[in-house]
C-alpha cells in the first residue's frame, strides 16, 4: 500500500512592499463630508452597494464614521442606490 504524505505549503511573503494607507480626508484637511457630494461617496461603495471598510480604504475611524453616515443619508434621500445589479 502506498503511504500518503501530507505536503505543507508555506505562503511566501510578497516581495513587493505594500504602500502605507492614509486617510484622504485628513490629508486634504476636509472639515465635513457632505452627503450631497455623490461622486465622492461613490468611490467608497463597492459594485454590490456595500460600504468599503476603513481597513481597505485607509480612512481613520473618525472620517469612516462620518463617511458611513453620509452614505446612509444619501441612500435615504435616493441620491445613491441601496444595491446595484
Amino acid at each position: 500500500m502506498p503511504i500518503r504524505v501530507k505536503r505543507i505549503i508555506k505562503k511566501k511573503k510578497s516581495l513587493l512592499s505594500t504602500r502605507k494607507k492614509f486617510c484622504r480626508f485628513c490629508v486634504n484637511k476636509t472639515k465635513e463630508i457632505d452627503y450631497k457630494d455623490v461622486r465622492l461617496l461613490e468611490t467608497f461603495i463597492r459594485e454590490r452597494g456595500k460600504i468599503v471598510s476603513s481597513r481597505i480604504s485607509g480612512n481613520c475611524a473618525r472620517h469612516q464614521r462620518r463617511l458611513t453616515s453620509a452614505i446612509k443619508q444619501a441612500r435615504f434621500l435616493s441620491l445613491l442606490p441601496f444595491t446595484r445589479g
